[in-house]
C-alpha cells in the first residue's frame, strides 16, 4: 500500500510540475529573450519551485549556522541525493544565482531553458567543456552573481545514499576568485524523493536543510584547494551523521518522519 501511495504521489507531483511550468512559461519565454533578464529568470524558478513543492505537500525548513549576507556572491556547495535538491537551492538563494551542472540538463524540458541561457552546462568527460564552464563561472562571480555547484557531481547510486567524494573544481574556483563557500547539508530529500523518484516514488514531507557559515578563502592559495575540499566534505558529512543519529534539531525531524510515514500507511 505504501509503495502504491508513493507512486501515486510521484504521478501527482509530475502533473503539478507540468501544469505550473506551463502556466509560467510565457513569463519565462519573455525573460529568456536577449538580453536575458537574470532577475526575472530567477524569480520564475523561485515561484515554480515554491508552488510545485507546496502543492505536493513538500516543504523546506532551513536552519542557519549564522545569518547570510546575500548582498555578496558565494559558491554554494550542497550534497546531492535528489532532484528536489535543485528546488532546495532555488528557495535558499536570496539573490541572482546560477547553477553549474551536468550538460544532460540541457535536454530536460524545465531545466533546459535555463542551461541554454543563464546556467552553466558541463561535460565532465571533456576537458575543454570543463575549462569553458569554469571560465564562465569566473565571469559570473566577478559580476557578483552566486554560483551553485553540487561538488559530488552526481547522485549516489547507493540506497540509502552515501556522500560521494567531492570534485576539485568548486574549491579551486573559490580560492582563485577569493569567493566564500557556503556548505549546505540537505539532510533528508532522498527520503522524500530519491534521485528523480522513478524507482521508489515520492511522498509529502519536510526537507531539513542546514546552511553552514561561509568559509572565507581570502587567505588561501591554490595549494590549499585539497584541504578546503576536505574541510567542506567533513562539515557536510558530520551534519549528515548527526541527523541520522537523531541529534539534528533536537530530534524533531524524527517526529516529522514518523507523522509522514503514518500518513502513507493509512
Amino acid at each position: 500500500m505504501k509503495r502504491l501511495l508513493k507512486k501515486a504521489h510521484l504521478y501527482y507531483y509530475q502533473i503539478i510540475v507540468a501544469l505550473v511550468f506551463a502556466s509560467l512559461y510565457p513569463f519565462l519565454y519573455y525573460y529568456s529573450r536577449l538580453p536575458v533578464k537574470f532577475h526575472g529568470m530567477n524569480r520564475v524558478r523561485y515561484v515554480l519551485s515554491l508552488f510545485t513543492s507546496s502543492l505536493s505537500g513538500i516543504f523546506y525548513r532551513f536552519k542557519f549556522e549564522q545569518e547570510i549576507d546575500w548582498n555578496k556572491p558565494y559558491i554554494i556547495c550542497p550534497n546531492h541525493t535528489s532532484n528536489l535538491d535543485i528546488s532546495t537551492v532555488i528557495l535558499l538563494s536570496k539573490r541572482n544565482f546560477v547553477f553549474l551542472g551536468k550538460d544532460e540538463l540541457l535536454d530536460n524540458f524545465i531545466t533546459g531553458i535555463y542551461f541554454k541561457t543563464i546556467d552553466i552546462p558541463l561535460n565532465r568527460n571533456s576537458k575543454f567543456s570543463s575549462y569553458r564552464a569554469f571560465k564562465r563561472a569566473e565571469e559570473y562571480l566577478q559580476k557578483g552573481i552566486t554560483v551553485a555547484i553540487f561538488p559530488e557531481g552526481l547522485i549516489s547510486n547507493d540506497y540509502p545514499p552515501e556522500l560521494y567524494p567531492f570534485k576539485n573544481g568548486p574549491f579551486r574556483l573559490a580560492i582563485e576568485q577569493k569567493i566564500p563557500i557556503i556548505p549546505v547539508t540537505i539532510c533528508n530529500n532522498w527520503k522524500i524523493c530519491w534521485d528523480d523518484g522513478s524507482k521508489f516514488g515520492t511522498r509529502p514531507g519536510v526537507s531539513e536543510v542546514f546552511v553552514h557559515k561561509p568559509i572565507e578563502t581570502d587567505n588561501l592559495t591554490i595549494l590549499d584547494a585539497e584541504t578546503l575540499k576536505d574541510q567542506v566534505f567533513d562539515i557536510i558529512n558530520q551534519k549528515l551523521k548527526s541527523y541520522q543519529a537523531g541529534l539534528y534539531n533536537g530530534g524533531k525531524e524524527a517526529i516529522d518522519e514518523l507523522k509522514t510515514d503514518e500518513f502513507l500507511e493509512t
